[in-house]
């Protein structure tokens, strides 16, 4: 029987995202964290990270050290943190697993239990039963959502960061290690908001400015009651289309809510923009999601 039935697929169609339930078992959300939490533990916090604050130079050099870390962590596991979890002098100042947002953007390629799940027949079944003839893996993160600090995510669409010609080519795997509810910061979406394209797009500015990206285009305003929370139990994945629009609460609970989220794109007749933030590398071409 397939993982993704006729009414998931037509779910997803009409209102731009759908949840499955059980796309991993509680043992094997608990090995993902578990590892998640040996990297943490191993981690060097970046340069730019401990930059001391003393001088107007200081803080622009730390702005870009931080967007040049960030527009070149593609093809590299890179740690992303809270705000106000450093002192100024650059020391943690709440507990080193508290303290990162997330992790990304290539555990998909270099940490083998993310690179099985990743690529699980479960998750190829869902991209065959969507449709998908050539899909490739963009881009992995490991989202914390910290227990009482956690922040906001706002109204977003995943195209105007992840964007392609034609739009409708790019989807994202939100897959809830933890019970993901409305009081740790589950996911609101705005059924159907998928068909009316994107206002705006995070595009690369030219080689040698600053800052390195930029937003082109209108942000939109929302309206705060056609969203819907949806929450998901622990091992079940929420599929997320490119232009639906969602966003998250922030976390005032004593709950985190760890995800690993990836997306995938249907690469057949599709253009990648070159001015997106992230870019195939040689060392790291966009991988295919099937596996012989």
């Amino acid at each position: 029987m397939d993982f993704m039935t006729d009414q998931d697929v037509q779910k997803y169609r009409e209102d731009g995202y759908v949840v499955l339930d059980g796309l991993l078992t509680p043992q094997e959300c608990d090995e993902l964290r578990q590892r998640m939490s040996e990297i943490v533990d191993r981690m060097d916090v970046p340069e730019h990270c401990r930059t001391t604050f003393s001088t107007y130079h200081d803080e622009q050099l730390k702005t870009q050290g931080n967007a040049d870390y960030f527009i070149t962590s593609g093809d590299k596991i890179r740690f992303f943190f809270e705000k106000g979890v450093f002192d100024d002098k650059g020391e943690f100042i709440v507990p080193k697993q508290r303290s990162v947002n997330k992790v990304g953007h290539a555990l998909h390629a270099y940490e083998p239990l993310y690179k099985k799940v990743t690529h699980s027949p479960k998750v190829q079944g869902i991209a065959k039963k969507l449709g998908l003839s050539t899909p490739v893996i963009l881009q992995s993160m490991y989202i914390f959502k910290q227990p009482g600090i956690g922040g906001e995510v706002t109204p977003h669409q995943d195209a105007t960061f992840l964007y392609t010609e034609p739009l409708g080519r790019v989807m994202g795997l939100w897959i809830a290690l933890e019970d993901a509810t409305v009081n740790n910061g589950c996911l609101w979406f705005i059924p159907g908001s998928h068909d009316s394209g994107i206002t705006r797009r995070m595009v690369r500015t030219p080689e040698g400015t600053f800052p390195l990206t930029d937003f082109i285009g209108r942000e939109q305003t929302y309206n705060e009651e056609k969203f819907v929370p949806t929450p998901v139990k622990k091992g079940g994945v929420v599929l997320i289309h490119g232009e639906v629009v969602h966003r998250s609460a922030e976390n005032i609970s004593e709950d985190s809510r760890h995800v690993y989220t990836f997306h995938i794109m249907e690469a057949q007749e599709t253009r990648w923009s070159p001015d997106n933030w992230l870019q195939p590398t040689e060392e790291l071409p966009f991988p295919p999601l099937y596996t012989k």
